[in-house]
């Protein structure tokens, strides 16, 4: 196993995501208690010490599996993390009723690791609000040992994350990122992973393989990269991505069955960083997914100042393209839960002086029309 130094510590630079446990009949809610625990069993003999879990996983089933089956350990031979479930505004006047609960359900007295979970347009405002005091109360919790290391996830744009840093950057530890080859450009992972080492924050990666996109290419696309690298697995291709990032520390995955648990530590047992010739073919493939699904919007903003109802056109399109390219998703109903009924697809009036101006000829109001189906806007 490789393994990364953060701080005094040495973490696994793979660790396990206990959101998409093994489950009993494709109900989410009901976890595969048994196969789980012979997989974290598995993940302890070889040498993964992360384990990150969280509140609303499996239905909020997930802390208390793991923690069970983490619990016949030694507290010092693993690392904990949990995360304060801030994707739901109900919550936000709840945290130390919700961080007492979650350390009963895992079973321990202290977290290794807690994050500020899901920063995004939806919640940061209610994040930076004071009245709800959350900042303090998880400040005084790692003051009093009850959270060793604080940080935070995010599935906002770089705007969004600029200002929590802005407000909370300095008790930062480290920023949990869905950060992929596809990502990287996709949703600007590159300018987001240059903001966090502007403050020396150290990056732990979700979604390596793209909730298992990247782990099934085509034929056209595997040849591609089999021509590199004749005996790599496909889905290792997306981890060696990361391993060649330098502030990456831990990548997190959700492995929900022991063959890719399996996998995934062989891939693991050795750092194997990618070259030029072979980035440059990775994002070549990256880029082909994406093209085939999205328009080409180049953010030119020439449709802005024609758009008589004021909407931030290129940004709702790259919202757009992440619904589409993801086949529906959170994060565009996400984001556009902050938007004012004004602003949001549905406002659009189908003029077409967006598109009369439009240098890649997008037919933005049609664009406009279907986002708005999507998400019965």
């Amino acid at each position: 196993m490789v393994y990364r130094d953060f701080k005094d510590l040495k973490l696994s630079a793979l660790g396990m995501g206990a959101m998409r446990l093994p489950v009993i009949g494709g109900d989410d809610s009901e976890i595969d208690v048994e196969t789980a625990e012979q997989m974290i069993d598995y993940a302890m003999s070889h040498g993964i010490n992360y384990y990150d879990t969280a509140w609303g996983y499996h239905n909020g089933n997930s802390e208390t599996v793991v923690g069970k089956a983490l619990g016949k350990y030694p507290r010092d031979q693993f690392f904990l993390a949990d995360k304060f479930p801030g994707y739901d505004l109900s919550n936000m006047d709840r945290v130390e009723e919700i961080f007492e609960e979650q350390l009963k359900k895992c079973n321990v007295d202290y977290f290794d690791f807690y994050l500020f979970h899901n920063v995004c347009e939806m919640n940061i405002d209610a994040y930076l609000d004071p009245k709800y005091g959350i900042h303090d109360y998880l400040i005084r919790q790692k003051k009093a040992g009850r959270i060793r290391h604080l940080g935070f996830s995010a599935h906002g744009s770089y705007d969004v994350i600029k200002r929590f840093l802005d407000a909370y950057g300095k008790d930062m530890e480290f920023c949990q990122l869905q950060l992929n080859y596809l990502d990287w450009k996709f949703q600007g992972g590159k300018e987001k992973v240059d903001l966090l080492s502007g403050w020396n924050i150290p990056v732990w990666v979700m979604e390596p393989l793209r909730g298992g996109r990247l782990a099934s290419l085509t034929e056209k696309e595997e040849k591609i990269l089999r021509e590199l690298r004749p005996q790599e697995e496909i889905p290792a291709w997306a981890f060696r991505f990361l391993q060649t990032i330098p502030s990456v520390t831990v990548i997190l995955s959700g492995m929900s069955s022991m063959e890719q648990l399996q996998q995934n530590i062989r891939t693991f047992s050795e750092d194997c960083p990618l070259n030029e010739e072979e980035m440059s073919a990775l994002f070549a493939v990256g880029e082909g997914m994406v093209e085939k699904k999205i328009l080409p919007c180049t953010a030119c903003h020439y449709c802005v100042s024609h758009c008589p109802q004021g909407l931030d056109i290129p940004e709702l399109l790259a919202l757009y393209n992440e619904h589409s390219f993801t086949e529906g998703g959170f994060i565009a109903p996400m984001a556009l839960s902050s938007y004012p009924k004004e602003k949001l697809p549905s406002a659009c009036i189908g003029c077409g002086s967006c598109r009369d101006v439009c240098p890649q000829q997008i037919d933005i109001p049609e664009a406009m029309s279907d986002f708005a189906r999507k998400l019965s806007l």
